[in-house]
């Protein structure tokens, strides 16, 4: 019994297949719009479907009618209480009290694998995360992205999908010359000279010292007596390594390792110009014409030019304008390198990719789904998560910028203040595309209002019971393996069925997460069991009968410790998919 929803809608699907038979409904009938979910109240039962509203019209009568034939068909369910009828036709089942136990034994049968699917069926998925420009420390803004993209990737992974993480370097643009000019200055500075204010434009962070030095010991003064066309390749290639490996030390702080770091100049250095390929495929396919674009609406940009170019046919894949592929210099637009970085994932067997971007890059969407499906020929598909910014506030005053960055408060210091795991997870306790505000006193603050806390509480509570057994109960064994054969069918309480009942959810949060690729579900569900499980606490506290340990009742206590193990069992594994290390103890 791995996920109770998806067994009941197969449930739903042999029904309609039965109202088929019965010539209640066509045999056209479509089943694959049923949906099986819990219900929004709680009081209306354990399991809600729409089949009958979503088949009404195909069976040609009203839903409450058909939803009628539903329920006849369902009256010999062995598992099923009662069922109802509610509202304009939704069908709600409330199920047998002896089918949450069987519940609770399969958990902890299960133990590490309950809530894992076969979703993915080890299909490849090319998750692309961070991606930040190689010119200093990681701020707090590359922060969300970089967790939101990590724990997307734990989430599938955990759903049976076959995942690559992949950090593209932007290493062949602009600003990574401007990065060189930058530690150009610093290397200077390391030999002595006095630099003064760094010019507007270069990157001020005192964080290019370091390079700066690194080039001064491996060069001396050789590189100051070059042109600037000799000791650029130099200095940026230095500087791009290092920067990379400052990178990397901040994702190990979060937890975050990428399986591919993707050269971006290797598109265009490499055995071959992959840019130039790809501008002669799409060619091939008439995809790419010399043309004039219209001026853009609103004010023109400075860089704007009235001039013929070569244009890819986005508005053929469902973009607003055609897009530049060559500027007047001749150099590829960033979209040439992008379209290039695409097709090379397709061409690496990435039918499936995600691409998590900052807000900035918004307006760029529509210009990359056009590219991938004409580069894939629609074959492949590519979904964009957009991570809104992250506003720092210390007990509700914003935050001041950092002073050894110059701009920015860096990731690596929000870490060190409040933890990796308290990082994660507030960074995961909104929806990606939505405005996150981060209040360091909040997210240490030890209350319910603390959602870290709140479910690191439970996890800590749980693991609490189980030091109290081994204590106070010694002849009990407390593996998983053992439990599962307690008399789970004495746990009858509303409080500790409510517990087993949002357990019950948890594999289907997972599918449905996975799915939307929106792992944010997960850090909400965890408060709710928690929020269960705490009040469940709090029960026992009240009514000494409904403790977890019940001295001169051994039976009930394997049984309601069971039940705590399966609540720590799964918060342990609901954190691990968001990245976020469990405590056992709180301090």
């Amino acid at each position: 019994m791995m996920n109770v929803f998806s067994d009941f809608a197969a449930r739903f699907q042999k029904a309609g297949a039965g109202l088929k038979e019965a010539g209640v409904l066509p045999e056209s009938a479509d089943l694959s719009q049923l949906t099986v979910e819990p219900p929004r109240d709680a009081a209306h039962g354990d399991i809600a479907s729409n089949a009958a509203m979503v088949l009404a019209k195909q069976a040609k009568m009203p839903p409450r009618d058909l939803a009628a034939h539903f329920i006849e068909h369902f009256k010999g369910d062995a598992d099923i209480a009662r069922l109802d009828i509610a509202g304009p036709g939704f069908i709600n089942l409330t199920l047998k009290q002896e089918f949450w136990p069987r519940l609770l034994r399969s958990i902890l049968e299960q133990g590490d694998d309950y809530g894992r699917s076969g979703l993915g069926q080890a299909e490849k998925v090319n998750v692309e995360y961070v991606s930040a420009n190689p010119t200093g420390p990681m701020h707090v803004g590359h922060c969300r992205g970089a967790v939101f993209g990590d724990a997307l990737a734990n989430l599938l992974d955990f759903s049976g999908y076959d995942v690559t993480r992949e950090y593209y370097v932007n290493d062949a643009g602009a600003q990574v010359d401007v990065l060189a000019r930058s530690v150009f200055l610093r290397y200077r500075e390391a030999l002595g000279e006095d630099i003064g204010d760094i010019p507007e434009g270069l990157y001020p962070g005192d964080y290019l010292r370091a390079v700066g030095e690194a080039l001064a010991v491996e060069y001396g003064p050789r590189l100051h007596n070059m042109e600037e066309a000799e000791w650029l390749p130099v200095v940026r290639k230095t500087a791009i390594e290092m920067m990379m490996d400052m990178i990397r030390g901040d994702l190990a702080e979060l937890g975050i390792h990428h399986d591919v770091f993707f050269s971006e100049r290797s598109l265009i250095d490499g055995e071959t110009n992959e840019v130039s390929g790809t501008i002669e495929a799409l060619k091939k396919e008439g995809l790419i014409y010399e043309g004039r674009l219209p001026p853009p609406k609103g004010k023109l940009p400075d860089d704007w030019e009235d001039r013929e170019q070569t244009l890819f046919r986005a508005t053929d894949f469902g973009d607003d304008v055609d897009r530049a592929l060559i500027k007047s210099d001749g150099s590829y637009t960033y979209f040439a390198s992008d379209m290039a970085y695409h097709r090379s994932k397709f061409r690496r067997g990435f039918r499936h990719m995600i691409d998590v971007w900052g807000a900035d890059h918004a307006g760029y969407v529509k210009r990359m789904k056009a590219a991938v499906a004409a580069l894939t020929e629609g074959e492949g598909d590519l979904d964009i998560k957009i991570c809104q910014l992250v506003r720092l506030f210390r007990a509700g005053e914003p935050v001041k910028m950092s002073k050894r960055s110059g701009s920015f408060v860096t990731l690596r210091e929000v870490v060190d203040e409040v933890g990796p795991g308290a990082v994660r997870f507030m960074m995961l306790y909104r929806k990606n595309d939505a405005v996150l505000d981060f209040d360091f006193a909040k997210v240490l603050e030890q209350s319910r209002d603390n959602p870290v806390f709140y479910v690191q509480y439970a996890h800590a509570r749980a693991h609490s019971v189980m030091r109290n057994v081994k204590e106070l109960a010694p002849d009990i064994d407390i593996s998983g393996k053992e439990l599962s054969g307690a008399a789970l069918d004495l746990l009858k309480d509303d409080a500790e069925l409510a517990v087993i009942k949002r357990m019950s959810h948890y594999p289907r949060i997972i599918e449905s997460s996975a799915q939307a690729h929106e792992p944010h579900r997960i850090a909400f569900y965890l408060y709710e069991l928690a929020s269960e499980f705490h009040g469940l606490w709090n029960r026992g506290k009240e009514l000494p009968h409904l403790r977890f340990i019940v001295g001169d009742d051994p039976e009930i206590t394997r049984a309601r410790v069971a039940l705590v193990l399966a609540v720590a069992q799964i918060v342990r594994s609901g954190l691990g998919i968001l990245g976020v290390q469990p405590i056992s103890e709180m301090r």
